[in-house]
């Protein structure tokens, strides 16, 4: 695996307080366009698209626009860059911003200078934006073209856009007849079927698949909560920790594959001399392959009910305030209990598996030491045994 330093380039974060206003020179000079029809048919319209030559190449420059790109425009609110520098100077760059209200992730810049073109610059970006799109969950991602610059266009198409739109006045109202029309482009996220239970076998994780499990665990959390992830090195550290509690722990696995896996370890609340054992896990991960299939439900379904069995009292932990509250986890504000500094918030949650068992102590949370031995430095020497992945910073990360 080719990663962006080994190719000749660096791919970081242009940060709003920094890059804000930065003009982006946007030109190119084309021979060709696609000529948009729009006729007008007694049952409705027709709308075709057709690749022509223009007599002459028409060139297109910054100087030309009234309001010229930018990064960090005021009305892309959220907006997100990175780029590629050369010492001080900005050679490519692309941005981002969410569409809350439809669940999409727009790409509202991308530019590579003349000099820097047909070097795999471009497609490193926006490998960038569907990993962001991914890690979001959008449905979708977006961006908005021109009809003459086909070059762009096709570039698009082999990074597996399609058209889902277009504007025949966009810019102005002669659009169609300039040859230079608003084109939607977008690749859709299909939404992955859920996998029935019959399909999963979930069972206890056996020696010889310590690596898969640790090398799954690497792919699910890569960038997501930092910039790269210490998750698999904690699984590695936990199997050895007196804390860990395998019985409860789980792996789930399709056609001999190892797709996901939640592993518990002991906890407790304190409150003032008095100390009660309850549970924790983490992590509980899939293979992004699998993700939103059902298999971190399934999971944490049934070992929360193999812990209730067992006499367990109940579960904190800090995890994804969007996922675990659909699971039957509050904030753990409703039960008493606090992080050991006293604080609360959405991440950190619980859930009773004996009724009245959190509330009635409430208490300070403390975990297995073990979560706290995971140096950055051990966590790159660990890393080294799978295959590399590129460390990357998405504004949806913890720091």
């Amino acid at each position: 695996m080719i990663t962006n330093k080994e190719a000749g380039f660096n791919i970081v974060p242009l940060p709003k307080k920094d890059w804000q206003g930065t003009i982006i020179p946007m030109r190119y000079t084309t021979s060709e366009y696609y000529d948009v029809a729009v006729d007008r048919r007694e049952n409705g319209f027709q709308v075709t698209l057709e690749k022509k030559e223009f007599d002459k190449p028409v060139s297109h420059t910054p100087e030309e626009y009234d309001f010229p790109d930018k990064l960090y425009q005021e009305h892309w609110e959220k907006a997100c860059a990175w780029g590629v520098l050369e010492g001080r100077e900005m050679i490519a760059c692309i941005e981002t911003c969410p569409e809350e209200w439809s669940n999409r992730l727009a790409v509202t810049e991308l530019w590579v200078h003349e000099d820097y073109r047909r070097q795999g610059i471009a497609h490193a970006l926006m490998a960038v934006a569907k990993e962001q799109a991914r890690l979001e969950r959008r449905r979708a991602l977006i961006l908005e073209t021109q009809s003459c610059n086909v070059g762009a266009i096709d570039f698009y198409l082999k990074e597996g856009f399609t058209l889902i739109g277009l504007d025949s006045c966009c810019y102005q109202n002669g659009d169609l007849e300039r040859k230079e029309v608003r084109l939607d482009l977008g690749i859709l996220r299909d939404k992955k079927p859920r996998l029935c239970r019959d399909e999963l076998e979930i069972r206890r994780e056996r020696e010889p698949e310590y690596h898969d499990t640790e090398e799954m665990t690497m792919r699910a959390f890569w960038n997501k909560h930092h910039r790269g992830c210490n998750e698999h090195l904690l699984v590695h550290k936990l199997r050895d920790s007196e804390d860990y509690l395998p019985e409860l722990s789980r792996v789930a696995v399709k056609d001999g594959r190892i797709i996901g896996g939640i592993f518990y370890s002991r906890a407790w609340l304190k409150k003032g001399e008095q100390k009660k054992e309850i549970l924790t896990f983490g992590p509980l991960c899939v293979d992004p392959d699998w993700q939103g299939t059902g298999v971190g439900e399934m999971l944490l379904q049934e070992t929360m009910t193999a812990a209730r069995e067992a006499g367990y009292p109940g579960i904190v932990i800090l995890g994804e305030p969007d996922y675990y509250p659909l699971r039957g986890f509050v904030t753990c504000d409703r039960f008493g209990i606090t992080t050991p500094e006293g604080k609360n918030f959405d991440a950190f949650m619980g859930v009773e598996l004996v009724p009245g068992a959190l509330s009635e102590f409430g208490g300070s949370f403390y975990e297995s030491e073990i979560f706290e031995q995971l140096s950055a430095e051990e966590e790159e020497v660990f890393s080294v045994q799978f295959p590399p992945l590129e460390k990357q910073y998405f504004p949806m990360q913890w720091d």
